[in-house]
């Protein structure tokens, strides 16, 4: 294949300089900054005393997926105490790239077992840190550390976490090229597909229809590489030019759905792809990659059933698994998880994690989810709003502002909104003189219908409205959603309406896992918690019928106390037990137990730390 350039991006990403999170959004990521994410860095030795620093401790991974997402968050909170810490590490990165270009924390006799994944990563955060700071320094730190690569892969393939993920390295090539236009990147790029592994070949001959047996763990069914390699190819697409490399996420995500999805919109994978089951994990990295992988795909093919994605994952299975303080994460989350408790090894649920990797704490089972989930909030936040030329689109639908220019003339769109707990926005346009451009909203296709300022629209497309601005106007959208009562394997069903999945919420009593007194890290605000259930699950749905209240966006948004919406529902009791801690895959039998009907509360599945989400829906006229 000869190249001599990349296609364009349809929507170009705004950076930190450009948009900032206001309302809840704005309050989300405070907790972030307040919790794991803004501390890490001062008790966390994988972070505090890493080798990229000049440590000891892990220098591979972990410090560049904590950098990716802690540097968007200070900027987009604007805060320079993050910020200076931000830049200690990048300092001392930078101070570490020896001359020939090398820039990972090992010796030259270590070279060549070295995974370079961990360069891949570092580099677009590289790449991050120079769309928010401007550092002027970054662009040739990265032009050398390529380089070098170029050079290196020619004599020592890639292997391991970097074959898989090899496409992760277009990213920084892809910036680089756009500012040197030297040939050699885009050699480079079709060198790392030629050496890196081919989902292509896998997907179009799936083996992995069913989870494989308990204790097998492969690199081509990781759950993680999976929602990595979904913008594989479309990220190739800009060399290759080729529609069918632009499609093929949707081959992909079709087989994931299928075999291994869950009402969440994620698939299952507690470390390897795990089937359909709701009692199956699914590991945090996977969601956070997802969300990753989506944005990229709107960016390249600007479709708005990507964005519908998108926030599906972002408003349900994102903080469905971080406690709403965000000091405590899960490694693996359950669609319907009644209870986490410690598991005997041998009885987990989990194909390849361990009993302790549903707990909330620093880091059950395994700490790459403890640095790597930062990223997921303030790269949604990034996505609220994207540019073309003289065009402008809302993206996702997030309380945010973007500040920008068009024909040198200062433009500033404001959302306003409770969305995706209440159906309102109203959006806000300043220009400080006339403009033309185009202003683009995303109207989601799981809305039933829409209305922009008062007038009819399509749902699953951008409404657009293209005309000269003057001075400040403002634009009213209103969504109606519809309750769908989404059909599930083995006879069950899952509530959703709109943006929300709703789950039967189960009062939930924490606490602190006791490690003795030589515990000196797993300690109040970041220790370990079990958590276990003070009210019943085991229900049926019994009437379609549901009945939602708008409470108002508190100080948490994602509150399991006061949570911003809620709604009742008409269900029956049914046998349905759990074993050690867990609740059986489907219920013993589906025979009310008594002929009383109850109502149950039902909250946001994103509001919830134990739940029943895939339950039956029970037929009490047969």
């Amino acid at each position: 294949m000869v190249v001599d350039t990349i296609s364009e991006l349809i929507l170009k990403p705004l950076t930190t300089n450009e948009i900032k999170p206001k309302g809840w959004l704005l309050r989300q990521l405070q907790i972030q900054a307040e919790g794991l994410s803004g501390n890490l860095d001062k008790f966390w030795p994988d972070i505090k005393e890493s080798k990229w620093i000049g440590g000891d401790k892990e220098g591979w991974e972990r410090v560049p997926y904590w950098l990716d997402g802690f540097i968007p968050l200070a900027y987009l909170l604007n805060d320079d105490d993050m910020k200076k810490r931000a830049k200690k590490y990048i300092d001392a990165i930078i101070h570490g790239q020896e001359d020939d270009g090398w820039i990972c924390p090992c010796s030259k006799v270590e070279r060549e077992r070295y995974d370079m994944w961990a360069l891949f990563l570092l580099l677009k955060v590289l790449v991050v840190y120079y769309e928010c700071s401007k550092d002027e320094r970054i662009e040739e730190v990265i032009y050398k550390a390529t380089k070098n690569l170029d050079r290196h892969i020619d004599r020592f393939t890639i292997f391991n976490w970097a074959s898989t993920r090899w496409f992760e390295m277009l990213i920084p090539i892809y910036w680089l090229y756009e500012r040197r236009n030297e040939g050699w990147l885009l050699n480079l790029a079709i060198k790392m597909k030629a050496q890196g592994f081919d989902y292509q070949a896998l997907y179009e001959n799936w083996p992995y229809e069913k989870p494989q047996a308990f204790g097998h763990w492969s690199q081509m069914n990781h759950v993680v590489n999976q929602a990595m390699a979904i913008k594989s190819l479309a990220l190739f697409s800009r060399i290759s030019k080729k529609e069918e490399d632009m499609t093929f996420a949707e081959l992909m995500i079709e087989k994931l759905s299928e075999y291994h999805g869950t009402a969440t919109g994620i698939f299952t994978g507690d470390e390897c792809l795990s089937g359909n089951s709701p009692i199956q994990g699914t590991e945090l990295c996977s969601v956070a990659e997802f969300m990753y992988s989506l944005e990229h795909l709107i960016q390249i093919t600007g479709e708005t059933k990507w964005a519908d994605k998108l926030e599906y994952i972002a408003y349900n299975a994102l903080p469905a698994t971080i406690s709403p303080d965000m000091w405590t994460h899960q490694y693996d989350q359950l669609v319907n998880q009644v209870e986490c408790s410690r598991i005997e090894e041998g009885s987990q649920p989990f194909n390849t994690n361990n009993g302790e990797a549903h707990l909330y704490g620093l880091e059950p089972h395994y700490g790459c989810c403890t640095s790597n989930f930062n990223q997921a909030w303030p790269k949604f936040a990034l996505s609220a709003f994207m540019t073309t030329d003289k065009r402008i689109a809302c993206v996702t639908l997030a309380p945010s502002t973007v500040e920008t220019a068009i024909n040198d003339v200062d433009v500033k769109i404001s959302l306003s909104t409770d969305y995706p707990f209440h159906n309102k926005m109203i959006f806000c346009v300043n220009v400080s003189e006339p403009v033309e451009f185009a202003f683009d909203i995303r109207i989601p296709g799981f809305s039933s219908s829409a209305t922009v300022n008062g007038a009819d629209t399509k749902s699953g497309e951008f409404y657009t409205i293209s005309k000269t601005w003057y001075n400040e106007e403002t634009i009213e959208v209103v969504l109606q959603f519809e309750t769908e009562f989404i059909e599930r394997p083995e006879n069950m069903v899952a509530v959703r309406r709109g943006p929300l999945l709703y789950s039967i919420a189960i009062e939930e009593e924490w606490e602190m896992v006791n490690y003795g007194n030589e515990e000196k890290l797993r300690i109040f605000p970041h220790c370990d918690y079990e958590l276990f259930p003070k009210s019943q699950w085991n229900y049926g749905y019994a009437d379609k019928k549901i009945e939602y209240t708008f409470n108002g966006v508190g100080d948490i948004p994602f509150s399991t106390k006061e949570a911003p919406i809620e709604a009742k529902a008409k269900v029956v009791e049914i046998d349905w037990p759990k074993t050690n801690g867990v609740v059986t895959k489907v219920p013993v039998d589906r025979k009310p137990l008594s002929q009383l009907i109850k109502e149950v509360t039902l909250l946001p599945y994103g509001c919830t730390n134990l739940r029943m989400t895939e339950v039956p829906y029970i037929d009490l006229e047969k």
